[in-house]
């Protein structure tokens, strides 16, 4: 019969010891748990890195699409914006510069038939449309440089769901191997193991399942909230590319 009240009692000396120290747990782990947590460690400072400077940089793409939009709106000519926004590098500015570009190649280019250029809000003046029309030409550019724009936003993204799919079983298999490696040391031991025997190697294990998940928890909210953020710059880049088709091809139906 088990001496459960014995069993107790070693739980409570283990407790009152109080001599829980995790760097000397691991310092006394095995080599593969030791790779294990190394590997974690370095995921670990790697999403931080990412976390970090994904953060003030989804954060400038913001402010400096919203001061873009200010000025977009407070402006009546195309032209005069283009000019005055070159030192903006937000993705809505960088959008903008790329479909009015595309409209001057276009007049630049001298086939197809003539058109009129929405350099201006109010006073259209004519430019030269490709095979395809304006409105198709400027499109396709506008698609390329959104896919260029969304790509650099969520660009280190992919690690930190890596690391929040991978770190818990990475962890996991650190704590598996080094409770089959504590338990193995135990069935060679002459006596009759103890707690005070099983309980320093199942220590040991469980860090790696700890670091684990204190790896994954970070990168995985940190991933949600940055792509939360990426799906609102592009919903605007969006809004804005449908607005700006829509004044090539009004003024287009004009002629």
């Amino acid at each position: 019969m088990i001496d459960w009240f014995h069993f107790v009692m070693q739980a409570t000396e283990l407790t009152e010891v109080n001599q829980f120290d995790v760097f000397g747990l691991i310092s006394t782990a095995g080599p593969v748990v030791k790779l294990t947590l190394l590997i974690l460690l370095i995921m670990s400072v790697v999403s931080w890195a990412i976390i970090i400077s994904k953060h003030f940089m989804l954060r400038k793409a913001m402010k400096r699409s919203e001061k873009f939009l200010n000025l977009y709106r407070s402006s009546g000519n195309f032209g005069s914006l283009y000019s005055s926004t070159k030192h903006l590098r937000g993705p809505i500015a960088e959008l903008f510069r790329t479909g009015y570009s595309e409209l001057l190649r276009i007049r630049k280019s001298g086939t197809g038939g003539v058109a009129h250029n929405p350099e201006t809000k109010t006073n259209p003046e004519p430019v030269i449309a490709g095979d395809l029309g304006v409105v198709e030409l400027v499109e396709r550019a506008l698609k390329r440089e959104m896919s260029s724009e969304v790509s650099g936003l969520e660009s280190s993204l992919t690690f930190l769901a890596t690391t929040g799919t991978t770190a818990p079983f990475i962890g996991l298999f650190g704590t598996v191997w080094g409770i089959m490696t504590a338990f193995i040391g135990l069935a060679s031991r002459p006596d009759v193991p103890t707690l005070h025997a099983v309980a320093p190697g199942i220590a040991e294990a469980l860090i790696a399942t700890a670091i684990g998940l204190a790896a994954a928890i970070p990168a995985v909210v940190a991933y949600n909230y940055f792509i939360s953020r990426v799906k609102r710059i592009d919903v605007e880049m969006e809004n804005f590319s449908s607005e700006f088709l829509n004044i090539v091809d009004r003024y287009l139906k004009k002629i």
